[in-house]
């Protein structure tokens, strides 16, 4: 369960990286019921926080890093981050972009990329603390990490967040692991997300390089599927039902930018 009492290495912030600001922000707004709004005086190139009954669940800003295809990054919390940024450097990750301060006082973020090449951030709070809303729909459910290398990436992000890694089997009878990710030190009420290893031809569109992907809350999945193909977006997979998980679906947005939207299974979180 993702909430907003953010622990070292739990998601505390994502945003969109589109080509197309205007196009993007009409898309998630009517898919996810978001309301928009300007981010500070602009001087980030049309930086846009999206609400969700009124507390912000997401960001969508221009693409920020030359040749970056449009995608969601996922944001991870530090209460250092240079100390974390050492972390990924002795692990054998990259670092895109160092700590940089946001709007004077907001924090500090860091863009930085895993050894299987999934790119992902780092947020280290000042003013602001980061999202104000998850685990209800038309906000952040859980995070994902498609890898080549499972049990390499459990090895870098457990030396950068000391994340608990679990492996269980692939619901439903299929052939495999899936790795679930919980914070240090937190109870696995507090599982956040989940490592999935594939092969590199399934990871055609990023060359096989690993990536990471939003899952949003949806009341009903169906809905929320049909609404993005109304609008533009495309559907990967799905809408399907999944043994323990509840009914997904696997989309991508106009840009191509790819998300989940999930309506969990009876018990397992997103209240409408």
């Amino acid at each position: 369960m993702i909430t907003t009492e953010f622990l070292l290495g739990s998601p505390c912030w994502l945003d969109l990286g589109t080509p197309d600001l205007r196009k993007a922000t009409a898309f998630y707004g009517e898919v996810f019921d978001w309301t928009t709004e300007p981010f500070g005086d602009q001087k980030t190139g049309g930086y846009t926080v999206c609400r969700r009954d009124g507390k912000v669940a997401a960001a969508i800003g221009p693409s920020a890093e030359a040749g970056a295809r449009p995608a969601w990054t996922v944001y991870f919390h530090t209460p250092d981050a240079e100390a974390t940024v050492r972390a990924v450097r002795e692990a054998g990750g990259e670092v895109r972009v160092p700590p940089t301060p946001v709007g004077g006082d907001n924090g500090r973020h860091a863009q930085l990329t895993d050894p299987q090449g999934g790119r992902f951030a780092v947020w280290q709070p000042g003013a602001h603390p980061g999202l104000e809303v998850a685990d209800v729909p038309g906000s952040l459910e859980w995070t994902e990490l498609f890898t080549t290398d499972a049990a390499a990436a459990q090895q870098f992000y457990g030396k950068v967040f000391g994340w608990h890694t679990q492996e269980i089997p692939l619901p439903g009878g299929a052939e495999g692991t899936y790795t679930l990710v919980t914070p240090h030190g937190a109870g696995q009420e507090r599982t956040q997300g989940g490592i999935m290893q594939l092969p590199a031809q399934a990871l055609a569109e990023t060359g096989g390089a690993a990536y990471w992907h939003p899952v949003f809350g949806s009341a009903d999945c169906d809905a929320t599927v049909a609404a993005v193909t109304a609008r533009g977006g495309a559907v990967r997979m799905g809408p399907e039902d999944v043994e323990g998980v509840g009914r997904l679906a696997v989309c991508t947005d106009p840009e191509g930018a790819e998300f989940v939207v999930l309506t969990p299974a009876e018990g397992q979180g997103v209240s409408p």
